[in-house]
């Protein structure tokens, strides 16, 4: 028999806006994932480069996603729970730190009504159940990766692995697409970006892009299936051909600076997510 949190969740605007202040409370976890794990992937590299080595590991200092707690980069202001309410907390502070002043980063709150605004269209779009489960995992690792990318050229294993295999999971019952297609869609993801990756440097000698990429696709290809992988494709060379063109452009980035894929590949894996086989029929139906 369904219970009664049930029966409130089929509710629609119940569940969006459980959804959504669930994504503002993700948000902010993400952003201590954004600005830390980057920093215990280098703690642990220099570990093991100093152990290959037979040297003692550098001092550096313990750091988790749980410890030690946030706290100001300026003054060393242990953050409290009243300083730390999604977006709440960044403006009634007016963006700087309570007790040096000192500038707080609008990325935070960005973040957090990001995730937010991204859980509410789950709820919106998939209605209670296990395929809205399965997509806010997809969309809270698709942001974190869009910003740890954005900030390092870096696409973690410990996200990019789990997506991959938690797609494959999902689509072991056939939520999103069949087992086959999912199985095919991230050896192809995979598959399509490693052979660019290959032709583009022999022929250059250059590398185009990272192994954190082909993961990232082969990723997409467990969630969304085979099918949709070149619209995926398509779209993340659309999005980084206007990105790239805007940052040239209006914040004078230059040719050469190298500009991380990621983000385009996870914008691209969010369209196609919600909107790829609408998008696929329309432009099938146009030619």
């Amino acid at each position: 028999m369904m219970q009664d949190w049930q029966v409130l969740f089929l509710d629609p605007i119940v569940f969006g806006i459980f959804c959504a202040v669930l994504g503002l409370l993700v948000g902010s976890f993400l952003n201590v994932v954004v600005h830390r794990l980057p920093k215990m992937m280098d703690n642990d590299w220099r570990a093991q480069c100093a152990e290959l080595h037979g040297q003692d590991a550098p001092a550096a200092e313990a750091l988790s996603l749980s410890s030690p707690r946030s706290r100001c980069p300026e003054c060393g202001h242990a953050i409290t729970a009243l300083e730390n309410i999604p977006v709440v907390s960044w403006l009634a502070l007016r963006g700087k730190c309570s007790a040096c002043r000192a500038p707080i980063s609008p990325r935070y709150p960005i973040v957090e009504a990001l995730t937010s605004l991204l859980s509410a269209l789950t709820a919106a779009h998939f209605g209670f159940g296990w395929a809205a489960a399965g997509a806010l995992l997809l969309i809270w690792g698709l942001v974190a990766l869009t910003f740890i990318d954005y900030d390092t050229q870096l696409l973690p294993d410990s996200i990019t692995l789990p997506l991959l295999w938690l797609g494959l999971l999902f689509n072991l019952f056939g939520t999103y697409t069949d087992l086959q297609s999912a199985v095919i869609g991230a050896m192809a993801g995979y598959l399509s970006l490693w052979s660019v990756y290959w032709g583009f440097k022999l022929i250059t000698g250059k590398e185009g892009m990272g192994y954190g990429d082909f993961k990232l696709l082969a990723a997409l290809g467990a969630w969304l299936g085979w099918q949709i992988l070149p619209l995926t494709i398509l779209l993340s060379s659309l999005v980084g051909a206007l990105l790239g063109i805007a940052l040239i452009v209006l914040a004078k980035r230059g040719r050469n600076v190298p500009i991380p894929f990621g983000p385009y590949l996870a914008t691209a894996g969010l369209i196609a997510f919600f909107w790829g086989r609408e998008l696929t029929q329309t432009y099938l139906r146009l030619i």
